[in-house]
């Protein structure tokens, strides 16, 4: 059985998007680093990225100005 994720990035406005939709875990960390790395994210035009499993828990989020938030750096 292999796990899915989807990636979703959030505006300053509070709308956000799905990214990536039912991927599997190498490639939602490769979609999401994109995302918070590209220039976008680095003006704050991208507020956050999450990855979500398929029971919509967060996996990953990384915040506008904090860097990663989850996990927290101790259980990486």
């Amino acid at each position: 059985m292999t796990d899915l994720f989807d990636v979703w990035q959030f505006f300053p406005d509070e709308t956000y998007e799905r990214v990536a939709l039912r991927v599997g875990a190498k490639e939602a960390v490769e979609i999401a680093k994109s995302y918070t790395t590209r220039p976008a994210a680095l003006i704050g035009i991208i507020r956050r990225v999450i990855i979500t499993d398929d029971g919509d828990h967060i996996c990953f989020e990384w915040q506008f100005g904090k860097g990663v938030t989850f996990p927290p750096r101790e259980q990486i």
